[in-house]
């Protein structure tokens, strides 16, 4: 029987990253939901889709195979066959994502896919419904967060460095409008499992949030 492993919390809570090292040292696969979420709003961009516009959106969706392969340890993210996966970090994706993501019909095309690796692999899942809705029977689920301002001062760096012009104001907004509306929308709001251990990693470093999810692992398997 595999085991799985749902991280769920919201933006910039360094979700990718932690699950990432963890399934390493776990030796599970990784899997990042929102990358798939974030080649879905790709194609959506590319072709100008209005997610408000239900026929437009379905018609796009159509037209948009999403699927993952691994090179090495690495998960890459495929759109229509095309390695996206180092064109979906962008803030103009994320926004998109976060958008498209509350529509039942992209989450429809996703479920799928996530819940049959999950019953074949030994799987750690990121995201922000996983525990709730994609893995309600997990093993074990995390709550990962962070206050906003360490969100947005992560982000802001992780921008600076990549050469990307933002201000910190800005980003502050954007992560607190996205907090709002990845747990108000309507399809899978973003909201902690009820069994689900919470971790704050706002004065953690990684090593220190991938240790508490690495001992908490080894104590339930």
């Amino acid at each position: 029987m595999s085991f799985n492993i749902a991280i769920d919390g919201p933006a910039g809570a360094g979700k990718s990253t932690i699950a990432r090292r963890a399934a390493r040292e776990l030796g599970f696969i990784y899997v990042d939901t929102g990358a798939m979420y974030r080649a879905i709003a790709l194609g959506l961009l590319r072709r100008g889709t209005e997610v408000e516009a239900e026929q437009e959106l379905m018609d796009a969706l159509a037209g948009s195979e999403v699927s993952i392969g691994y090179e090495g340890e690495e998960q890459q993210v495929f759109l229509n066959g095309e390695n996206v996966s180092g064109l979906i970090r962008t803030e103009e994706v994320s926004a998109m994502a976060s958008a498209s993501a509350a529509k039942p019909q992209v989450r429809a095309k996703l479920t799928d896919l996530q819940r049959d690796l999950a019953r074949r692999e030994d799987v750690l899942m990121d995201g922000r419904d996983i525990g709730t809705m994609i893995l309600p029977h997990a093993q074990l689920k995390i709550y990962l967060t962070a206050s906003v301002a360490t969100r947005a001062s992560r982000r802001y760096k992780e921008l600076q460095a990549r050469g990307q012009g933002c201000t910190l104001e800005e980003i502050i907004k954007d992560i607190e409008e996205r907090d709002y509306r990845d747990m108000h929308r309507e399809t899978a709001p973003l909201c902690q499992a009820e069994d689900a251990v919470l971790v704050d990693s706002s004065d953690m470093t990684i090593e220190e949030v991938v240790e508490r999810i690495v001992t908490l692992t080894r104590e339930r398997m």
